[in-house]
């Protein structure tokens, strides 16, 4: 076999066996993270919580997931990824179950922090996992493989969500239904997990010898040229100044799209009461907005790929995204149609920047260092998943619309485009590249 079907070979057994089931794993993860926008449609309701409460409940599960992620991460470099993605997996799943029990606006803040410290880590295990398999021209793609799963989650997961809200079994409510029956496949997934992830190339008995020695090989160069360019430990990462600028780029980013995520099934109803649309037939309308969403997160992400660049990719994205997140404010009284298509060219720009931002860490870190620089720009970016929403709750109750709150949320993803633009500025895109389009001579 010679050296380019021994690639070809190796990169299509590699992404057959993991991008798959990890994709099925984080769409479980995503259904159980924003499921709480749909039940909120009948739980607020019935626990009588106001927005405000609903939004700090919402938001504080990333208190958790802050405080739990880099520590997270360094277990996970410890003990090895599969024994780690297994147990975050099965202890998410029990406490999203437990979600269905809450009576008391408390015990939804301490649920729902919990599960953020149950889940905490899970994304940067994910990312870095994947980074030891694939070479770096080969990271956005791969990261679009299972992050596709974000928009699929939520596609598939809209009318099935609302068709769950609508059960009445053995005196429980649909949205407790919603908890339960969305968290049970997140225990049995993380019980197959401890048993079907390899962690090291070296155990892929999967690969032919050829093909492990192969893709060791390619690695191994990688990781030396890109130690030639910036080395670093696991401690000093978390103070290098590309990954805190990364960091609050994802903040003010996080800040917009959870807090417009969250609220989402909420202002869709708002929306079609002029229209007189079902519970259900909002779900199905909802999971076409992130089908579409769906589609162009692989385009960017085969585009950034192709192209080898990543922060005008992450920068254009989320300004078209905050755009028409402001102009559906301004046409939602006068046209429903025309507000939902802004609201979904907004959902695809949130979502299209995912890939080629998450593949710019890997291009610069290696090793422990990847891992704990992933895990802190994912850990303080998702500080905005808690204020975004509790934001969003607070003007809402305040002033009796969405209106204010959109518009500062698309001004907090401008924000988040303008950092990252500014990163490639200082930091220079030209290093990274350089390293990545040498390794790709060597390979």
């Amino acid at each position: 076999m010679d050296f380019q079907q021994l690639e070809k070979s190796t990169v299509r057994k590699v992404t057959l066996r993991l991008i798959p089931f990890l994709f099925l794993c984080f769409t479980i993860s995503i259904l159980d993270r924003v499921n709480i926008g749909f039940a909120a449609l009948r739980m607020n309701e019935d626990l009588g919580f106001s927005e405000a409460v609903y939004g700090f409940g919402a938001g504080i599960f990333f208190i958790g997931y802050f405080l739990l992620e880099v520590p997270g991460s360094a277990m996970m470099t410890r003990i090895g990824a599969r024994r780690w993605i297994s147990r975050i997996m099965v202890s998410w799943g029990v406490i999203a179950i437990i979600m269905a029990f809450i009576q008391t606006p408390l015990q939804f803040y301490i649920v729902r922090f919990l599960l953020g410290v149950a889940e905490a880590s899970f994304y940067p295990c994910m990312v870095h996992y994947l980074s030891g398999f694939f070479q770096t021209k080969h990271h956005a793609k791969a990261i679009a493989g299972f992050m596709i799963a974000i928009p699929a989650a939520n596609a598939a997961g809209s009318p099935l969500s609302t068709f769950f809200l609508q059960l009445d079994w053995h005196g429980l409510a649909g949205w407790q239904w919603l908890f339960i029956l969305e968290a049970i496949p997140a225990v049995i997934l993380g019980i197959v997990c401890y048993f079907y992830l390899t962690d090291r190339i070296e155990d892929a008995k999967w690969l032919t010898q050829d093909e492990r020695n192969w893709l060791l090989d390619v690695t191994n160069k990688e990781a030396l040229e890109k130690q030639k360019v910036k080395k670093l430990t696991f401690m000093e990462v978390l103070r290098d100044r590309d990954v805190l600028i990364l960091a609050l780029g994802y903040f003010f980013w996080m800040f917009g799209y959870y807090g417009i995520n969250m609220f989402l099934p909420t202002i869709s109803r708002g929306l079609t009461e002029k229209t007189g649309l079902s519970l259900q037939n909002i779900g199905w309308l909802l999971g076409l907005m992130y089908l579409c969403a769906m589609v162009v997160m692989y385009l960017v992400g085969k585009s950034s790929d192709k192209t080898n660049e990543r922060r005008y990719h992450v920068a254009c994205c989320l300004t078209v995204s905050a755009i028409a997140m402001i102009i559906s404010v301004y046409l939602a009284e006068s046209s429903t149609v025309g507000a939902f298509v802004m609201l979904t060219i907004s959902l695809c720009g949130a979502f299209g920047a995912y890939s080629p931002f998450w593949a710019i860490p890997p291009s610069f870190l290696t090793g422990a260092a990847a891992g704990g620089g992933i895990a802190l720009i994912n850990s303080i970016g998702n500080l905005g998943g808690f204020f975004g929403p509790y934001f969003v709750g607070f003007v809402n109750d305040l002033t009796g619309s969405h209106n204010l709150g959109m518009i500062i949320l698309g001004v907090s993803m401008i924000v988040s485009a303008c950092i990252v633009v500014l990163l490639v500025k200082q930091s220079g895109k030209n290093k990274t590249v350089k390293a990545s389009s040498t390794l790709e001579q060597t390979g």
